[in-house]
């Protein structure tokens, strides 16, 4: 693993930046997110990659904004290198509530709360083992 990988996934603790997943919960091998895409001019660097779930990253993409559910209008998405996660999103039981407009944006462009995600966060809740704790 090279150094750059490994110290994202360090940061991250094994953990998708967007839906909290854990990669000891998932089948596919998680990868490294550019925050801003390199089509965007996004540069290959520790401040723009971010530690992503195959479902978070297939809706997102080369994605920078959404349009917010509650109003329609163009909104960036959250970006975990300069946001911080619990001001944008919280847990109700297996769904997660978008508390900005970029929380908001977030989940419904990276579709996280459909209901195979949310079955399996409720196993998982049953299980004792989601969200993470911290």
């Amino acid at each position: 693993m090279s150094r750059l990988r490994q110290e994202v996934w360090q940061r991250a603790q094994g953990i998708c930046e967007y839906c909290q997943m854990s990669q000891e919960f998932d089948e596919v091998t998680f990868h490294l997110d550019h925050v801003r895409a390199i089509k965007h001019d996004g540069p290959n660097d520790l401040e723009n990659l971010a530690l992503c779930c195959q479902p978070c990253s297939l809706y997102k993409g080369p994605n920078i904004a959404g349009f917010d559910p509650e109003n329609d209008q163009v909104t960036p998405l959250f970006n975990p290198r300069t946001q911080t996660w619990t001001e944008h999103f919280a847990w109700n039981g297996a769904e997660l509530v978008g508390l900005t407009a970029a929380g908001r944006t977030t989940i419904r462009v990276l579709r996280i709360n459909l209901p195979d995600r949310v079955e399996q966060r409720e196993a998982l809740i049953d299980e004792g083992c989601f969200p993470p704790k911290g």
